[in-house]
């Protein structure tokens, strides 16, 4: 008999790498997930960050917040490379939610962009964005098996 594997909430501008079989799982509200594993090394991870509009022009996105998401970014890379230090496949999705307002489609997509290219820029295999607008989005992503549900 098979066991349920251990479920994983990640929070808004968190990150969470699991090297067993686990759920990660997160609710998207204006926010951006991304998701890293490597299918041989069976480790994952997920990064959670909010989508925040601010500003006269709400399309535009701060220097300093593309800087922190970056970072975060990067450190949940490392993160990942650390608990798998053999992982050589890295594959990554990104997953959005971002709300009924036309002008967030465009700051959704800059950030989709700049995240895309860091994410080749370490040598993973970057799907296309799924991106969704309206009803929040609900996550549930095991690395271990390479799966990814949203609903």
């Amino acid at each position: 008999m098979q066991a349920t594997p251990r479920e994983v909430s990640v929070a808004p501008d968190r990150f969470e790498v699991v090297h067993d079989d686990a759920v990660l799982q997160a609710e998207l509200r204006s926010a951006i997930a991304v998701c890293v594993h490597d299918a041989v090394e069976e480790a994952g991870a997920l990064l959670h960050l909010r989508f925040i509009l601010r500003g006269p022009k709400r399309s535009e996105m701060t220097d300093s917040t593309l800087a922190t998401e970056l970072l975060l970014l990067d450190r949940c890379v490392e993160a990942l490379r650390e608990a798998a230090p053999a992982a050589r496949n890295l594959q990554a999705r990104i997953v959005a939610h971002i709300p009924d307002d036309p002008t967030a489609m465009t700051a959704c997509e800059a950030v989709l962009t700049l995240v895309s290219h860091f994410l080749t820029d370490t040598g993973a295999s970057v799907a296309t964005p799924d991106v969704g607008i309206g009803a929040p989005r609900r996550l549930m992503f095991r690395p271990a098996m390479g799966r990814l549900a949203v609903r």
